[in-house]
């Protein structure tokens, strides 16, 4: 089993990596926006895990966002001013995914996802590195 050190790393490992690849692709001028805006999503969710694993909170399996931030408000209020920008992210999640319910996001809410994403990156990291206020 994973150390709580070792399980924060693995989170964030696999958040910069969802971030890159929304990196990447935005590189394209004719990127794909739902994949942009998923991997958003999907770094926005693992980085927010990251920071409630350094709590020391638990949480359930989930794609909302807003609840993740709802979640580590429990012991960093200053994680609310984030909260209504980055749950933005959370339909990312699964409605992209499937024919019933795609829809394909512009290049501007690409380019808003990735912006929301590294804020929520920025807003972590800075907490649970050293020297970080957590």
């Amino acid at each position: 089993m994973k150390t709580k050190g070792e399980l924060i790393n693995s989170w964030i490992d696999k958040a910069e990596k969802d971030l890159r690849s929304a990196k990447h692709e935005l590189s394209f001028p004719d990127e794909v926006t739902e994949t942009v805006c998923f991997h958003c999503q999907q770094a926005a969710e693992k980085y927010l895990k990251a920071y409630l694993t350094f709590l020391n909170l638990s949480f359930t399996k989930t794609h909302e966002i807003g609840e993740l931030v709802t979640k580590c408000e429990n012991k960093d209020i200053k994680i609310s001013v984030l909260k209504e920008e980055a749950d933005k992210l959370t339909d990312y999640a699964i409605e992209i995914r499937y024919p019933e319910e795609w829809f394909e996001p512009s290049s501007e809410e690409a380019k808003e996802a990735f912006e929301i994403a590294n804020k929520i990156r920025e807003f972590v990291l800075n907490k649970i590195t050293p020297g970080g206020t957590g």
